[in-house]
């Protein structure tokens, strides 16, 4: 019989730091299992990883061949799967480093829509089918079976689709920040409503006492126009010169 994988003390684990997508409805990233089988791959020998719903992780059972791989289309049935196969060469100390590397610096679970199709029997890494959750350990396998082994991950949830009914059009409750600037705007609108109107009703008083004080000049000017014209001289009386005074003489 072959001797049992050795086991090793690393955990899998989505990596810490702040990753765009790190989980989503679907798929979850990893941590790629760099320096933990040194001393027992040899060049020609695969790591592999196993995916098993959290609650049947403890009845999987490591195959002993390849071809003995659970493939992703019995996940449903099976409760597990393996997937992502790499050279282990690919996760050793001396590898390059992930920057200069072709392959990413983490490993992404169910990144794979392409293992939709149900004719595909390859093992492959399809999208996960609900939100689990799910455990996840590396198994280093050479061509007399399966070596060395990781210890199971924690369990691994992944995010769940918000229903559309469920989201509110409006917010129930508003911060008091948003609160007071929203007053601040509302008063500073109506101080500024107030001052255009001021100035467009002081522009249209102007504009009306200009009016009126040039109807009034004209109504003078025209009263002036109509005056009454000066007397015409008296006629002298019949009998009476221009003489000097006493005498009189007839017309």
């Amino acid at each position: 019989l072959p001797a049992p994988p050795a086991r090793l003390p690393y955990v899998p684990h989505v990596p810490p730091v702040a990753l765009l997508g790190k989980v989503t409805a679907t798929t979850f990233a990893l941590e790629r299992p760099r320096c933990v089988f040194d001393g027992h791959a040899d060049a020609s020998d695969a790591v592999w990883l196993a995916v098993a719903f959290a609650n049947a992780s403890a009845a999987f059972r490591n195959p002993p061949f390849r071809a003995d791989v659970p493939p992703y289309q019995q996940l449903p049935t099976a409760r597990s799967y393996m997937t992502l196969e790499t050279a282990a060469a690919a996760y050793s100390c001396s590898a390059p480093d992930s920057c200069s590397a072709p392959s990413p610096p983490v490993l992404r679970v169910g990144g794979d829509t392409a293992c939709k199709d149900q004719d595909r029997q390859d093992p492959c890494n399809g999208p996960l089918p609900s939100p689990g959750p799910y455990r996840v350990k590396f198994l280093l396998m050479g061509c007399r079976g399966p070596k060395a082994e990781t210890r199971w991950s924690e369990p691994i949830l992944l995010r769940r689709a918000a229903s559309p009914s469920s989201i509110e059009p409006v917010p129930a409750r508003r911060g008091s920040a948003v609160v007071v600037i929203a007053a601040i705007l509302a008063s500073l609108g109506a101080v500024l409503a107030t001052a255009v109107l001021g100035a467009l009703g002081a522009k249209v008083w102007g504009s009306l006492c200009h009016r009126d004080l040039g109807t009034g000049s004209f109504i003078r000017r025209s009263y002036r126009t109509h005056h009454i014209p000066p007397a015409l001289p008296q006629p002298l009386s019949p009998g009476c010169g221009c003489g000097p005074p006493g005498r009189c003489h007839s017309a």
